[in-house]
């Protein structure tokens, strides 16, 4: 990740950019010769529901990118986000257990109480339900947000929604080191702005849309790399390292 003069925002932000790295930048390995496709990472809060309905009701049936999903839940309750989810969108819509892969057309949601990893070979991984928050939360979306731009580099896409905490913000500037591209959802049609705020402060944010613009620009950015030249996954994929548990 290149350097910047950036304030590190105190011992939070140094905690989260420590860690975050930690689950980025690991060794490489050997990686499967598939061709790769986008994946979009998207992390939500408060209003999220709504927001997360918006965007997957927009995009159409085959869309062909990966969607895996963190929204700030309860860790008390069962959640039935990917169900709810799963009604108002043509894609396929599941809750993500380890060892899921990431594929085209299809969406995975973070469970309550448990932070989602993109491994090696668009493989996702939990954390332990014990493992240490992020912003006050887990699932948050810094280890999403770094293991999506370690594994997919310019072909990952994050999209930060309606939300407090500023969970994401140094998640989108790994995913811009890595040439990908970072839409944020704009104050008017935000319930809470500090997750996109604090992420457009960075000075990273692509995009700063209305929501019922959001599917539209995602839709133009895929079909943008669908026409760029396919690379193997082995040029573009190291390994990405295991969350402490």
């Amino acid at each position: 990740m290149k350097k910047r003069n950036k304030a590190t925002g105190g011992k939070l932000e140094a905690k989260v950019a420590n860690r975050t790295a930690k689950i980025a930048f690991g060794q490489s390995s050997a990686a499967p010769a598939n061709l790769s496709f986008p994946v979009i990472a998207m992390a939500a809060s408060v209003g999220g529901l709504n927001a997360l309905s918006v965007i997957l009701s927009g995009l159409p049936a085959g869309f062909p990118a990966a969607i895996a999903i963190v929204m700030h839940l309860s860790p008390d309750h069962k959640s039935i986000l990917a169900e709810i989810l799963s009604g108002r969108t043509h894609l396929r819509v599941e809750q993500a257990h380890t060892g899921d892969v990431l594929c085209r057309s299809k969406v995975f949601v973070a469970p309550p109480n448990h932070h989602l990893i993109v491994a090696n070979g668009g493989r996702l991984r939990l954390s332990s339900s014990d493992a240490e928050k992020v912003h006050f939360a887990r699932p948050s979306a810094e280890p999403l947000f770094a293991s999506v731009a370690n594994v997919y580099k310019r072909d990952a896409i994050a999209v930060v929604l309606t939300g407090g905490d500023g969970d994401g913000s140094f998640g989108v500037r790994i995913i811009k080191d890595m040439g990908g591209k970072v839409i944020a959802q704009d104050r008017p049609t935000s319930q809470d702005f500090s997750m996109p705020e604090t992420s457009i402060k960075t000075g990273d944010v692509d995009f700063v849309l209305p929501l019922d613009k959001i599917a539209g620009k995602l839709i133009e950015l895929v079909d943008d790399r669908k026409a760029s030249p396919p690379r193997r996954r082995s040029e573009i994929m190291p390994a990405a390292p295991e969350l402490d548990t």
